[in-house]
């Protein structure tokens, strides 16, 4: 008796995830996303958690968010409790992209605040992404704590989860030009003027905002 098609794609999905090629697991997460296959949902959440090439690991973000929310966001939910860093990442990461918002109580101080820098710098960008309406501001206090952590991308990540959140956060942002740290003093006058000026670039507000910190009150702009 022969195995039923769909039952044979799903084998051949299976198989094709776990293969030792990765241009083989590339050709099979996009299969899966062109042809949604609610059984190679764990699965895909499970290789996203393991894959090593960053190119199949969008790709299986994109065979996720191709199937119901309601299928995929409670797996990566479950992800967000994860030992290991990049299943953490990478689930917050495709929490982004799927937009849902009954993810975001998952979305907790500890992840925003994580260790990993790759986690964290997720952590962010699906925050603002699930943030309810109202609670930016809140949301806000939380990323602040962070300013003057990690280098360039790290800190260009943060600065534009909190210009993501709009203008509600300036009152939060001048609170922090004030801190006694001179890092995190410079990342909040940064941020605060590539949210003014974004054509200004990162690299130039980061580098003013140092020549500021550097001369104290006399180097504040009226």
């Amino acid at each position: 008796m022969s195995m039923p098609e769909q039952d044979t794609d799903t084998v051949r999905g299976l198989r094709g995830l776990e293969d030792s090629s990765s241009s083989v697991r590339l050709r099979a997460a996009l299969a899966v996303g062109t042809a949604p296959d609610p059984r190679l949902i764990g699965k895909l959440i499970e290789r996203c958690a393991i894959e090593p090439e960053f190119y199949v690991r969008e790709m299986l973000t994109w065979a996720l968010t191709r199937h119901p929310a309601s299928m995929t966001v409670p797996g990566l939910v479950d992800e967000l409790r994860s030992e290991r860093a990049q299943a953490r990442s990478q689930a917050l990461h495709t929490l982004s992209k799927i937009g849902d918002r009954r993810a975001w109580p998952a979305i907790t101080r500890a992840l925003l605040t994580d260790a990993d820098d790759e986690v964290a710098r997720s952590a962010w960008r699906a925050a603002v992404v699930l943030v309810p309406g109202g609670e930016e501001a809140e949301l806000a206090r939380v990323l602040v704590t962070q300013l003057g952590r990690g280098e360039r991308e790290t800190r260009l990540s943060l600065s534009r989860a909190l210009i993501a959140l709009g203008e509600g956060i300036a009152p939060i942002l001048r609170a922090a030009m004030t801190d006694p740290d001179p890092g995190v003093r410079a990342h909040a006058i940064a941020t605060e003027r590539l949210s003014r000026d974004p054509d200004a670039g990162f690299e130039f507000a980061i580098e003013e905002a140092k020549r500021v910190v550097a001369l104290g009150p006399a180097g504040q702009e009226e």
